[in-house]
């Protein structure tokens, strides 16, 4: 695949055969190193095939290998010109983001009541693959309709924390009938769960501060704790989008649409079947709302738990939320002109600017915060949204990985990781210790460059530093 330099943190790729638009990729020098090795790169290029793709076919810099898409992966189809939209650019746990809470906790606190805090998460956090979750299932129909304002309804959480989470925390035009009975059973009893894989809760403390203007806006202090959550639409969402994908092969025979590679299997935003995934899709990304929102509440009461103290005199305030595998119906100017496009973000996150209509009043000076989580032993990144950004107001949403599972897995085992963490001063509760070893820091790329490079290339800008001192793992 031919790749060309087009500045220091900017590679494209060149149209050719049935590309509509080039491809774009964001990253640095030892970054692009992998993104060739696993054929990424061709993954971008065969996203710049789909109907109605304007701009470019983007990838931030923590791209990787994906179905269909790579994660990293970003494209913006003109949905008034036969723009499509695609399941592969939304990924299989539709709706998974970050959220991230301040606290006025110290490290010291943490220091004197670490023990009681890891006991009391690892109590309350269920995690793992099928585990149960904390809400009832009774909720269910209400979370799919209406996201994180049903479960707050039902007594979880905070009005403030709608605020501060995209979209208030409810996906517009979910359609909960259109999500399968198997997917339902599949999300029965997961409303507040971690599930497994890369997905955590983790106590971090900021490290150090690079924006004091815009970490002041968010509530971020030097030595503060904060807690992040990593997690999505669980079991539901997997389920949702792989029902959406078997209807998908006769809906482009119909719409006489083809695409290099079948995981881009796609249908026209304006059709029956693009409407129906839509209305799928935003019913499973309100279940994932709604579960990390559940999650921290179960957060918050952990730590009011452990320090013998009401959950509001821990001041643990949300910084915001924010989703990674969506695709959305934006406004974004296209040649010089407003247009409404459907813009596919696969692995990475909005970051939208200064001003824009959609940020909560009291961020709007500043820009959106940009959550970049690491993995486990290696540090996360809190950004805000810039001006200009050139990639359809995205960034990258975590470091990415570096190696697959199963070479992490040869490489150490996971008791060997989690001793490593331990003597790192990271105390560690898994699901699993075995599974450890896939998400070892070493199976994950650079996050400080991955989140220099978001910067460098205009992305985004770096706010703050945060450090991990413990960790619950799915």
């Amino acid at each position: 695949m031919e790749l060309e330099r087009a500045g220091d943190y900017r590679w494209t790729i060149p149209r050719s055969g049935g590309m509509r638009v080039p491809g774009v990729v964001f990253a640095g020098d030892s970054l692009i190193v992998k993104a060739r090795e696993d054929r990424a790169v061709e993954q971008v290029a065969n996203v710049a095939h789909l109907p109605g793709i304007v701009g470019a076919s983007f990838a931030m810099p923590d791209i990787h290998w994906g179905y269909g898409f790579p994660i990293g992966g970003v494209a913006a189809t003109d949905v008034d010109a036969g723009g499509v939209v695609s399941p592969g650019g939304v990924g299989f746990d539709i709706g998974c983001g970050v959220r991230l809470l301040s606290s006025d906790l110290t490290e010291k606190d943490f220091a004197r009541h670490g023990d009681r805090i890891m006991a009391r998460l690892d109590a309350r956090i269920p995690r793992g693959t099928g585990k149960g979750g904390i809400a009832p299932r009774t909720l269910l129909d209400a979370v799919l309709a209406r996201g994180a304002a049903a479960v707050l309804d039902a007594g979880y959480g905070t009005d403030r924390d709608l605020d501060r989470c995209e979209e208030r925390g409810t996906s517009a035009g979910a359609d909960p009938d259109a999500v399968s009975s198997k997917a339902r059973q599949r999300g029965e009893g997961q409303i507040g769960s971690l599930g497994a894989g890369n997905h955590f809760l983790e106590i971090q403390v900021v490290d150090r501060i690079l924006d004091a203007e815009a970490a002041a806006a968010f509530g971020l202090r030097p030595g503060t704790l904060t807690v992040m959550i990593h997690c999505g639409s669980r079991g539901l969402g997997h389920q949702t989008c792989q029902d959406q994908l078997k209807l998908m092969g006769p809906a482009m025979a119909r719409h006489n649409i083809t695409v290099p590679d079948r995981q881009l299997a796609c249908v026209p935003v304006r059709s029956a079947e693009g409407r129906a995934y839509l209305g799928a899709m935003a019913a499973a990304a309100n279940f994932a709302w709604a579960n990390r929102h559940v999650l921290a509440h179960e957060a918050r009461h952990a730590f009011a738990g452990a320090l013998s103290v009401p959950p509001e005199r821990l001041n643990m305030d949300l910084v915001f939320d924010v989703a990674h595998n969506l695709a959305k119906l934006e406004t974004h100017p296209v040649d010089g002109a407003p247009r409404t496009l459907c813009v596919h973000r696969k692995g990475a996150t909005r970051a939208f600017g200064p001003g824009h209509p959609d940020l909560p009043e009291d961020l709007r000076d500043v820009g959106q915060p940009v959550l970049v989580p690491g993995s486990m032993g290696t540090a996360s990144w809190v950004l805000r949204g810039v001006s200009d950004n050139p990639a359809f107001d995205s960034a990258a949403h975590g470091a990415g990985r570096l190696m697959s599972r199963t070479s992490a897995k040869r490489r150490s085992t996971g008791a060997d990781v989690r001793r490593g963490l331990e003597t790192m001063g990271i105390a560690i509760r898994p699901g699993s210790v075995k599974l450890l070893a896939e998400e070892a820091p070493y199976a994950y790329k650079d996050v400080d460059e991955v989140a220099r490079v978001c910067e460098a290339a205009g992305l985004a800008s770096r706010v703050a530093r945060l450090r991990p001192i413990g960790v619950v793992k799915g």
